[in-house]
Order: C-alpha cells, then structure tokens, then sequence
C-alpha cells in the first residue's frame, strides 16, 4: 500500500515542529533569562552546587613600641583542611597524607571516620605556605587548602607579659592583645568562587565584601629600654637564686611605662609547656607589702601637715620602740637624729613616732591621693588595686606598721605611679601603657616644696651612710629608697624569707624616670632591699637616660645637690647640703 505523500509530508513537518518547540524551550531555559521561571530553579539549582562563598581572613593590627618596633605581627599561613566523605574512601591517599603531615595513620583514619558525615575538617593549621603547597600539589582528592594569618612575636619573652597572646584563631587571650582584641582584630571579607563537582576551585568570580584590617597599637614601651630592664632583671634573679623579680620604668614627664618585665617570663612563640605561673604579669597584678619603701610618703604627710620638717629632731633612743605588745626595733640604736636621717638610715623607731605623732587617717589619705589603693587606668586585664584599708578606729600597731609598708599591698606599678608623683613635684600624671604623643595634663596631689624636700632626703639613702649606696650611679645623681620586707608564711611573718624592693628616680634635681624593682625571696644569704635590688636600679636606670640622651648631671665634689624653688613650678640646683 503507498502512503500519500501528502501524508509523508504531514508527519515530517510535525517533527519539525516538535523539534522547533523544544529548541526554543531549552532556549528559555538556559539563553534567555526572565522569559521563563525555569530557568531561574535550573539556574539556582546549577549554583548550588558549584558556586561557594568563602571567606577572606582579615589581617590583625601590628603592636608596636614606641619607636614602631613591631611586638606582634600577623603572618600568612596555610591551613590543610579535608572533605571526609571524599578522601576516607582512598586508602593510598590516606596513608600517604599521614606521611606528609607527620601524623599517625590510625589516629587520621578514625578522625576521618569520626567526622564522616561533615564536609570540612582541619587537618593541620597554620603551616608555612611553602610547605602546604608541596602537600596540595599532590591534587589528593577531598584536601584543599586555606590562606589564615598566624600571629608572631619578635621580641619574645622580652616584651611578653606586656603584649600577651592570641589564640589560634588570632583571639586575645592574655595582656594587650587581650585587652585590645575590639580594636586590633580585623573583619573578614568575602568571596564568590565556582568549583567542580570535587570542591576544587575553578573560578574566583568576585569579591563580594572586602576584608578591613585590624587597627595598630603603639605601646608606650622603648623595646631598647625593654630589652636592657629584662637582662638585668633576669641576672639578677638567677644570681640571687631568687623566686620570681618584677621592674617598672615609668617617663615621669609624660605617665608612660617604658619599661615593664617580670621573672620567670615565657616565649608567646612556643607555649607548649610553660606554666601559668609564668603567664601573669606580675608587676601589675601581684600585690605585695611594700615595706620600707612607704617611709618617704609618711613623711611627705608628716611635712605637708606643717608641724615637721627636713631636719626636726626625732628621739630614736634608746633603738627601739614598744608600741601595744610589739617591740619596733633599729639596726642600731641611732639616738637623736632629724627627719632627713631617718629616711637616710630607713629608722622604724623614727619613722614610727612621726606616725604616731599624726592622726591615721593623715597617712592614709596621702597615700590615696599617691594612686595607692585604686587601679592606674592602664586598662590592662586582671590588674590588681592593692589594699588600703580605711578603718574607723587605727589601734597604735596597725598605725605603726602602716606608716612603713605593713599592713597594706600594692603593685610594682602602683608605686612607682606614687613615686612619679614625688619626682614630678607634685604633679599626679595618668599612667599609660599607650604612647603619648601629647604629655598629659596632671593634677597637682601634693605641694611643690614638700616634694622637692623629700628628694632631698631621697638622695642621702644613695650617699655614704645611706641603706642603698648600691643604687647610686656614676653619671647622674640618683634618689631612692629601699625595702626588706618579711613575707608572710603559715605562721606569721617568716623569718628566712624576703623580699627586696628598691624604688628610685634619676636624675635627682631633675627626675626622668622612676623605677621599681622588686625580688621575692632572695635566697644567697643577701636579702636587703640596697643589696640585691638597688644594684639594678643603677644599671637599668643608667642605660636608659643614655637612651633618652640625657647628658650627665654629676659635678666632682658636689653630688649632694639641694632644690631651690626658682618659680612656682620649678626646682634647680643650689649646692650641697650642709
């Protein structure tokens, strides 16, 4: 039977058609975007499995010291990630990632096996790019590779307890870092990228929001004057066989520290192992009775109430003192000396009088208004504020001991703020851990005059006679004051264990730092304040003037300077002291 053509022709324009239409279809689908709403389900569905969105690690701010001498940088690394799904199933390709991460092959396989059902897993962070680029140029399947930045500390355990640390993730955890993670840490970005059916990337398709950089610090710090505080300091305690040491430096013109170290201390670059001993930064959070060291502020508060001064004569006879149950006693029984040479010869019998002499709350109220018993407002997380105890009824003891440093805490920083206030004349500036690019404005918490006079009497501690002939340094007269302080132990006050402090300012007629130094149980049989602290007074304060480029003040047969009020905020050199 023939088939009409008329029918042949018929069947093969419907093909046509049909053909037609369907290419037209896929057209609307894939070429012709908005004229179908398929094409925005096949378009969606095409993007969901292979357009990602990854995330571009922002960078953290720099720590500086003053100078821009960088404290913490952040550095780019590479961090080996896996899909666990894709690569678990190679056997070789596991064994051989094993190999090239050093890790044991058990312990990678059951991690893989643990995180089966996830699609991202750390396998090694934070490697040097060079050596992640040897493992991915393998192309192992189910191993990739992310940029992340990894913090680095080139000073060390120099500038440790001061800067702190971060984590792994670049989060602060202790000091600086810490306290100004807001500020230093970053914003990460973010990124389209195209990958194939196997996670690797084919394609960058843009940057959908940029990363913003972390904000820098700039320390307050002198990493010149850091360095030269850590030397001595860690010396000295290893000669002393010493448990632990802290040093303060501040710039008395500006409140800034210049230099904070402390013993034992510890590289933030390798933390495994060290003990959180070693962490805390003791000069600001350890509290300690500072002995001795308070009998100059006694006697500002002596002098301030007008009824003392410089050289009023004190009965110290016949070398001691009964006060309540206690006996106070003197190294030796002075006799009738003045104001002055009880600082000179640090006089409990002296000093104890001129309190008793005062209402409590004379001396407590001076030492408020020093900084004592409050924070510094340096910011700094974990500070301590010391105990200054207000009590409504002071029984005779307890205003004995608190006039020479018992019976009270402060911090290593807390005295030397109090000390700044003396050597400033007066004048009470805010300490900084920040550099100051504008001097601070201050409040004037004592009297000009009465300050001058205890630098005065400070000078003599360092003069032959004195109790810190050790402190004194050759190139620029100096003033201070040491401590011997009994610790406290399970019964009472021990006496085989000490602590040595020595608080000091140079140059004297014209202070610009003062340092604290404090040694905790000093154990060669040498343990006055003058013996094993004065001496690093004298090195680190030494260098650092020369640091400052301050010239040389000591005259030949004239180290024992005076002040004499010039104007109304200013002392100068007049002489020696009669």
């Amino acid at each position: 039977m023939t088939i009409p053509r008329w029918r042949f022709s018929l069947a093969v324009l419907l093909l046509a058609v049909l053909m037609a239409v369907l290419l037209w279809h896929v057209a609307l689908l894939q070429v012709v975007p908005g004229e179908d709403k398929g094409f925005e389900f096949l378009q969606g569905q095409g993007d969901a499995r292979t357009v990602r969105t990854e995330v571009i690690p922002a960078h953290r701010g720099v720590i500086t010291d003053r100078n821009g001498e960088p404290l913490a940088v952040s550095t780019p690394v590479t961090s080996l990630w896996a899909n666990p799904s894709e690569l678990a199933a190679d056997a070789v390709v596991v064994a051989a990632l094993a190999k090239a991460l050093s890790m044991d092959e058990k312990a990678l396989r059951k991690k893989l096996k643990r995180y089966q059902g996830k699609e991202f897993i750390y396998l090694k962070r934070h490697l040097p790019p060079q050596e992640a680029e040897s493992i991915l140029a393998n192309r192992w399947p189910g191993v990739y590779g992310r940029t992340e930045y990894q913090r680095f500390y080139p000073a060390g355990e120099v500038a440790a307890h001061v800067v702190g640390f971060t984590n792994i993730d670049e989060n602060g955890q202790e000091g600086l870092e810490l306290a100004f993670n807001a500020w230093l840490e970053g914003r990460s970005g973010s990124k389209r990228v195209l990958k194939d059916l196997k996670g690797r990337i084919i394609k960058d398709d843009g940057e959908l929001k940029a990363p913003e950089t972390g904000k820098d610090v700039h320390l307050s710090i002198d990493l010149r004057m850091q360095y030269l505080a850590h030397r001595e300091l860690k010396q000295a305690v290893a000669e002393n066989n010493a448990a632990s040491g802290s040093l303060v430096m501040l710039d008395t013109h500006t409140g800034e520290v210049l230099a904070m170290v402390n013993q034992p201390s510890y590289n933030p670059n390798a933390r495994k192992g060290i003990r959180t001993s070693a962490l805390r930064n003791r000069a600001i959070t350890d509290q300690f009775e500072p002995g001795s060291t308070m009998k100059p502020l006694t006697v500002l508060a002596a002098l301030e109430t007008g009824r003392y001064h410089p050289h009023t004569m004190i009965d110290t006879n016949p070398g001691y003192i009964r006060v309540g149950k206690k006996t106070l006693l003197d190294h030796k029984n002075y006799g009738v000396i003045d104001l002055t040479k009880v600082i000179t010869k640090s006089s409990q019998v002296g000093i104890s009088k001129v309190a008793l002499d005062m209402e409590p709350d004379v001396v407590r109220n001076m030492f408020s208004r020093l900084g004592l018993g409050q924070g510094t407002g340096v910011g700094f997380p974990g500070e301590s504020v010391g105990l200054l105890p207000n009590r409504s009824r002071w029984t005779p003891i307890e205003q004995a001991n608190f006039a020479f440093g018992y019976g009270m805490t402060v911090t290593a920083l807390q005295l030397a703020q109090a000390y700044s206030v003396v050597a400033n004349l007066g004048v009470k500036k805010p300490v900084s851990l920040l550099r100051q690019d504008v001097a601070p404005g201050g409040e004037q918490a004592v009297g000009e005059a009465i300050s001058g006079q205890v630098i005065d009497m400070l000078k003599t501690v360092l003069q032959p006679g004195g109790t810190a002939r050790r402190a004194q340094i050759e190139t620029y007269p100096a003033a201070g004051k040491t401590g011997t302080v009994h610790k406290v132990g399970k019964d009472g006050y021990a006496d085989d264990r000490y602590r040595s402090v020595f608080a000091g300012m140079a140059p004297a007629e014209d202070p610009r730092i003062v340092v604290v130094v404090v040694i905790e149980e000093p154990n060669t049989g040498k343990y006055y304040g003058g013996e094993v602290a004065a001496p690093i007074f004298a090195k680190v304060a030494e260098g650092a003037l020369r640091l400052m480029h301050v010239p040389p003040k000591v005259v030949p047969g004239n180290e024992k300077v005076a002040f004499e009020k010039k104007s109304p905020d200013k002392f100068v050199a007049r002489g020696p002291l009669s």
